[in-house]
């Protein structure tokens, strides 16, 4: 029998809420609870996925919601463990062909502007930084950088 090496992208189910939750809290000084995720895997109005390796392992998430024509990304995160290795970059790219399925045409995030790798990231799939939103994270009143897609 052979084993796979590959990972697979797939939606995300109210089982993963506990993974997703402990990725969350890894990555982010407020994160949001399992209990949130549990929601969101159940919102019509929204789309999140995960990364399992090999092992069945959730090792990435990342959801949005959707409103008519628009996806607003929520969250994106790997679990520190395995960064590095362009799974970010992957996840994102199956985000963006879901909003397309669900007809949407522009993305739009809030993200750190001291997280530079999220913000290149963003970059090199054609998002642009059009404002600032003042103090938005409230952890350390960081600003967030407004960045949006028109054309995805």
């Amino acid at each position: 029998m052979g084993t796979s090496t590959e990972m697979i992208i797939r939606k995300m189910i109210t089982d993963d809420a506990d993974a997703v939750a402990e990725i969350e809290k890894k990555s982010f000084p407020v994160p949001w609870n399992r209990k949130m995720f549990w929601e969101e895997a159940v919102n019509e109005n929204a789309e999140y996925l995960v990364v399992e390796n090999p092992e069945g392992k959730v090792i990435a998430y990342a959801g949005i919601w959707i409103s008519f024509e628009e996806a607003q990304v929520m969250n994106v995160a790997v679990d520190p463990d395995f960064r590095g290795a362009g799974i970010g970059k992957k996840i994102f790219t199956a985000l963006i062909e879901v909003a397309k399925l669900r007809g949407a045409t522009a993305m739009t995030l809030e993200v750190r502007p001291s997280n530079t790798v999220a913000v290149n990231m963003y970059e090199s799939f054609g998002f642009k930084s059009v404002g600032r939103r003042k103090k938005y994270y409230l952890d350390n009143n960081e600003d967030a950088l407004i960045m949006w897609n028109t054309k995805i």
